[in-house]
């Protein structure tokens, strides 16, 4: 397979000199059965050949783990030098400088590394010759809420703009309260427009009207800033009504029935309905899923993702004490991933003629193979784990007859060695692609999202909240912040393909097999091989009979 950043040879890490291995000479990956799980005979889950503790339901949960990939920080940005704390002309500065006091800002080479959260509050907050870079407003208020809730921080927004406001009052520059004023608001939209989730709560719009009331009464004559807070709000509240209703609307979306499949010795009829006789085209299958992915993956903001930094600390018995319904969507989003693997499995398994099995097999193959041209890397992974899943994996007599040397080269892609250095690549590869794209085609970046969600995670995790100053390591939350940042630009890519309802329709709502229905039809269509296979198909098969 190639495409314009993949290659069948192997590619060099992307993280040079950043302590990350360079990956050795892969080697094709077996498709093996995968561990059962103890006392119960059912598979764990197989990624490219490593097995992987389950994907979420609780997003959090899995984050005690201590085998996660990391990322090893670099910090450059897309954004610009702005967005890793350079100075920019014009700005105006504020704080001490490369100061010694407990509350200054320290700079490195012109970069804010590090500061007091009193210091960083403060350069958060406009003065009459100063308004902070857009990429501050956007990593503090990303970051801050790690160290105190958001409406809190607006507490204290309010209280450093009543007290310049005093100042200003009380000296010469009276004249500049209604700039200052106008500065506020500006800050205030920049938030609300960034995080508008945030305002959900009272407390956070009880403070956001207090503070606005304040500088309303700057400009009491023409009424410009009243003017320009009343579009803020109103923008506001339709945000909220938007992401309330999404919402609900995701709530109300089932995810696709679970089919527990038949007893035992009742194969489903072979003209049953399957994904070729709806799609036969692995490229408009890809087109199909992207479609899926990208419409899932736009209903997840950036204070979700903090929420895996913000909550770290809360960790209890390897469970997060964070607020669910800002973990939804990310739930939301990795079931997906969860039931397309399953659903890859369910098409695999339940076809009763191995010619059949086998063409099932290569189309799935093409079809991972189209994601990748895409630059779904999630569809694609997805894929690759519902083929390796051991239901799946343990058909020999299947997979013999299939045509595997694409296959291997997907999971090549997908090794897990030195930290999935070839996927990283291939990423990497993408990203720049979509950042010269001339077309929309170009332009689609989808992450393996569970990759992407655990490097955020040992990103915080191997870097600490504070430095032995008692500074705030800002020069971390830069970091998150530019990845963040990085997906959201992804999200926000409109998909160039035609939508085929049809299709999404049969992806989202087949049936799906429960993982012992999976083994049912996968020992029926081979027997079992082995002693380890032959105890649990008969450890399945009587704990079916006695439930039946």
């Amino acid at each position: 397979m190639c495409s314009s950043w993949g290659t069948t040879e192997e590619p060099a890490c992307p993280c040079p000199g950043m302590g990350v291995p360079s990956a050795s000479t892969a080697v094709p990956l077996p498709r093996t059965p995968v561990h059962m799980h103890a006392g119960c005979g059912l598979p764990g889950r197989r990624v490219c050949g490593a097995v992987e503790a389950p994907l979420m339901p609780h997003v959090l949960a899995l984050f005690s783990q201590e085998t996660m990939p990391q990322t090893s920080v670099v910090f450059s940005s897309i954004l610009g030098p702005s967005c890793s704390g350079q100075v920019q002309p014009g700005m105006g500065e504020r704080g001490g400088g490369a100061g010694g006091g407990s509350g200054d800002l320290i700079f490195q080479d012109g970069r804010l590394i590090s500061g007091s959260l009193e210091a960083l509050m403060e350069h958060l907050v406009p003065t009459v010759d100063y308004y902070p870079d857009r990429t501050y407003i956007f990593t503090f208020l990303l970051s801050s809420r790690v160290f105190m809730p958001p409406h809190d921080l607006l507490a204290r927004v309010g209280q450093i703009c009543v007290e310049q406001k005093q100042q200003l009052e009380a000296g010469p520059e009276k004249a500049k309260l209604k700039s200052f004023s106008a500065k506020i608001v500006q800050l205030l939209k920049e938030w609300t427009e960034a995080f508008p989730y945030d305002f959900q709560d009272e407390k956070a719009m009880a403070e956001l009207k207090a503070i606005t009331h304040r500088v309303t009464q700057c400009d009491e004559e023409n009424g410009t800033v009243k003017k320009a807070i009343a579009q803020m709000t109103q923008s506001l509240l339709l945000s909220l009504a938007a992401r309330s209703q999404l919402q609900e609307l995701r709530e109300k979306l089932r995810p696709p029935a679970v089919d527990k499949g038949p007893i035992l010795k009742t194969k489903p009829p072979a003209a049953q309905k399957d994904i070729l006789g709806v799609c036969c085209d692995p490229l408009v299958l890809a087109q199909q899923l992207t479609h899926i992915e990208l419409d899932r993956v736009s209903s997840i903001y950036p204070e979700d993702l903090m929420q895996i930094v913000s909550h770290m600390d809360s960790l209890d018995n390897h469970r997060c004490r964070g607020d669910l319904t800002k973990t939804y969507s990310l739930e939301a989003y990795d079931n997906w991933f969860n039931c397309l693997s399953m659903l890859v499995a369910t098409e695999v398994c339940r076809v009763v003629k191995k010619k059949h099995r086998t063409r099932m097999l290569e189309f799935f193959i093409d079809v991972a193979r189209e994601c990748f041209n895409i630059g779904n890397f999630n569809s694609m992974m997805a894929i690759i784990s519902g083929m390796n899943l051991s239901p799946v994996a343990r058909l020999k007599k299947t997979w013999s007859k299939v045509k595997t040397a694409k296959f291997d080269v997907l999971e090549h892609h997908m090794d897990p060695s030195s930290n999935f250095c070839n996927y990283r690549t291939a990423l990497q590869g993408a990203t720049q692609r979509s950042q010269m794209a001339n077309s929309s085609r170009e332009k689609i970046v989808i992450p393996v999202f569970n990759l992407f969600v655990k490097d955020i995670y040992f990103l915080h995790k191997i870097h600490t909240n504070h430095l032995p100053n008692g500074h705030i390591n800002f020069k971390k939350f830069w970091e998150i912040s530019r990845q963040i940042h990085e997906f959201m630009t992804w999200t926000q890519v409109e998909c160039p393909f035609e939508k085929d309802k049809k299709i999404q329709s049969y992806l989202l709502t087949a049936p799906i097999y429960s993982e012992e229905a999976l083994f049912v039809a996968s020992f029926e269509s081979e027997g079992p091989e082995n002693h380890m296979e032959r105890d649990s198909w008969k450890t399945l098969r009587t704990t079916l009979l006695n439930r039946a």
